[in-house]
């Protein structure tokens, strides 16, 4: 246990040595979608192996050949979640992608020992270059890691790893050289604006709990990330979880709170495992509970799991959800910096809100403000995913570009089709479109854009995709989830959905674009929470964006991206492509295919239910 400042600065020291002497580490990623797909028996087996090894070993791999010792070490979410399983080699920056069991021997006889680099593992790009390197891959190059610059490269389960990376050296300083004000105000000149959605100021939040006088104030951190392909706040909760214990503990010393909560859905177990582990570390080094080094602070931190209801990442909802009740927002004010937590002074901010905080206190406010720009400082993290070439984890400066992310991080669009939009923000964002490439991706450009970065959710669409039947999804979702509290929200979006269903069935009408238009501002003006209040953007976005799909869908019966089967009279295959190879013939579930093999296949329209089975698996894309 630590009792003093002292001590922590000592056992950090202690830590970097220890580290220093692992020689050459072979980092397996144990994300959520890694260790899906076997990366935990790649780590046992490369750890068992290389156990074995007669060590040290010669490591030609190396700019000069050295003599190392292989430590064998389990990290968080390197973000390439497509190329998974990752293994990466340190410090060479080696990274082998799609690895499996079976490739276990080969990195350690051919890579690590021989000092061969395997090339059916190494990345290659669509013009078929292979790099080797992690910071040479354009996915990693175009980025700026900063919550997430652990994730990846320590492993989240080890305190002495986090200790080594200066772990909790900003909380040391916070207690004992700033006042609580000061802490504030540092936040607030870093323009760190909130990650969760909003983007309200944090350092203004922060100040409205401090200011506030009471016998007990909370802070809560909200990984209640719910929107349909997010996972940066599980990322790094799974992959540097003390992070996020250190910088609740510094808010929790800036507003004059004693007690946290860390609510993350129960669809997230490993994040709750490591955040558990984590705490019982901390606890157990004396940085959580009484008197932490010596400051005279304390202060005690509680996970609260979730039942994945949406809604609950609404602040009040959230607290209701704590507070054992039912988990339903209600009117502000008063808001929770003055009334939140069983009444009390509550500050809450989101995961990746609160993981910018040490990095703000250790480098400073003028630091952080110097990236992205000046009314959205910083960096957000961004789940890119859809039909890019590169899905995954992203962390980017504010005021990127959408054609930087799209073209230069995701590698362009799949099979060499055309843009067409991406929704951006979750299922409440908005659409947009090509000629958004230049827009500035900040809280205040996309706003006016009709969209937000929200919690930073990002579907990339190509050609192919019709945005009636995409702003038809999100606001299902969005109308399945609401909470029903309030008519604008239950009934409003009841009744948006129902007309978007018409439209791509073919059953709209003209005045069904009106309705639409009308209901979603008035959805949006009187709802009670966020959740009702955004719905309706991917509907509004994609009226504004692309309504001559509507019309055609309304005005013509007709679906351009071709996909809403009920305005398909029958799925036909082009004579002269066709090779006849039979494969639509053995997925077709009703029969309606004829043709021998090897020549020219039919659809017989009588028959054909237009369930699409057939056309995804031609491999010469004869039918449409």
């Amino acid at each position: 246990m630590f009792k003093t400042r002292k001590e922590l600065d000592n056992a950090i020291q202690t830590s970097k040595k220890k580290i220093s002497k692992e020689g050459l580490k072979v980092l397996v990623c144990a994300g959520t979608g890694c260790v899906a797909n076997g990366s935990i028996k790649i780590f046992e087996n490369l750890q068992n192996k290389i156990e074995k090894l007669d060590l040290p070993i010669n490591i030609s791999l190396m700019e000069e050949n050295t003599k190392e010792n292989i430590t064998v070490k389990k990290s968080g979410c390197h973000g390439f979640c497509e190329q998974g399983p990752l293994v990466k080699v340190e410090p060479l920056g080696l990274l082998y992608k799609g690895v499996e069991e079976k490739d276990v021997d080969r990195i350690i006889e051919d890579s690590l020992v021989e000092g061969n680099l395997i090339e059916d593992l190494l990345y290659k790009d669509q013009e078929g270059v292979s790099y080797s390197k992690e910071n040479e891959i354009p996915f990693y190059i175009n980025q700026n890691r900063v919550t997430l610059k652990n994730c990846g490269n320590i492993d989240p389960e080890n305190i002495e790893d986090y200790l080594a990376e200066d772990g909790y050296q900003a909380l040391s300083e916070v207690l004992f050289e700033l006042t609580p004000e000061k802490v504030c105000d540092i936040i607030s000149e870093s323009g760190l604006r909130g990650r969760g959605g909003a983007g309200f100021p944090t350092g203004t939040k922060w100040n409205f709990a401090r200011q506030e006088k009471a016998d007990q104030k909370y802070v809560i951190v909200n990984g209640d990330e719910g929107d349909p392909g997010a996972f940066m706040d599980r990322s790094v909760m799974e992959g540097d979880p003390h992070r996020v214990l250190e910088g609740l503990l510094i808010t929790g010393y800036a507003i004059g709170a004693t007690k946290g909560h860390i609510y993350v859905r129960a669809e997230y177990p490993l994040a709750v495992k490591r955040l558990r582990k984590a705490i019982k570390d901390a606890k157990k080094a004396g940085l959580i509970g009484e008197n932490i080094l010596g400051s005279g602070f304390d202060f005690e931190i509680k996970i609260t799991e979730g039942a994945g209801a949406f809604v609950c990442g609404e602040e009040t909802a959230l607290m209701a959800s704590i507070e054992g009740d039912r988990g339903m927002p209600r009117p502000k004010p008063p808001f929770p910096a003055n009334s939140g937590l069983w009444g009390k002074p509550t500050n809450i901010n989101n995961v990746e809100t609160i993981a910018n905080v040490p990095s703000i206190i250790s480098n400073g406010a003028e630091w952080f403000s110097s990236i992205g720009q000046e009314n959205s400082t910083g960096t957000k993290t961004f789940a890119l995913t859809g039909d890019v070439q590169n899905t995954g984890l992203i962390e980017v400066p504010m005021g990127i570009t959408l054609e930087k992310i799209i073209n230069d991080i995701g590698g362009g669009i799949r099979e060499g089709k055309k843009f067409k939009a991406v929704q951006i923000g979750g299922p409440s964002g908005g659409c947009l479109t090509k000629e958004h490439f230049d827009l500035s991706l900040d809280f205040d450009s996309l706003q006016q854009a009709g969209a937000m970065i929200g919690s930073g959710g990002m579907v990339v669409m190509d050609e192919d995709t019709c945005m009636v039947e995409v702003s038809r999804f999100f606001l299902s979702f969005t109308q399945k989830e609401s909470c029903g509290k309030c008519s604008p929200c239950r009934i409003g979006t009841k009744r948006m959905l129902d007309i978007l269903e018409r439209i791509v069935a073919g059953e709209g009408k003209p005045e069904d674009l009106e309705k639409l238009d009308s209901l979603a501002h008035t959805i949006k003006e009187t709802s009670l929470c966020g959740l009702g209040k955004t719905a309706p953007n991917p509907v509004l976005t994609t009226l504004r964006y692309f309504k001559d799909e509507y019309k055609a869908h309304i005005e013509e019966n007709r679906c351009p991206a071709g996909q809403c089967k009920e305005l398909k009279d029958s799925y036909v295959i082009d004579q002269d492509a066709c090779i006849g190879c039979t494969q639509c013939v053995s997925v077709c579930p009703v029969d309606a295919i004829s043709g021998e093999p090897k020549e020219a296949h039919k659809i017989d329209p009588e028959i054909c239910t237009v369930c699409g089975s057939c056309e995804p698996v031609c491999p010469v894309d004869a039918i449409s």
